[in-house]
């Protein structure tokens, strides 16, 4: 019984650092949805759909729009 009890308590945590990460991975979706336009999510959409169906294909990343005082870029750390 307690090592039951000792399994909960660690999927527990284990829940809460995986919320946490869900929360922080949604924000920096978010986030970098908010600095690219519609034809960079179409296209986006697109490879995603083409890389379920074949192995993944290296393209170039993409780039937000050029504007006058360009957006400062996300500190996205990798989890």
């Amino acid at each position: 019984m307690y090592a039951v009890r000792e399994e909960v308590e660690v999927l527990k945590e284990q829940i809460k650092e995986l919320i946490e990460k869900n929360s922080t991975l949604e924000r920096e979706n978010a986030l970098l949805k908010s600095l690219s336009n519609s034809d960079q999510l179409s296209q986006l959409s697109t490879q995603v759909g083409v890389s379920q169906q074949q192995p993944p294909v290296t393209t170039a990343p993409l780039t937000a729009p050029q504007t006058a005082h360009p957006p400062q870029q996300p500190n996205v750390s990798s989890a």
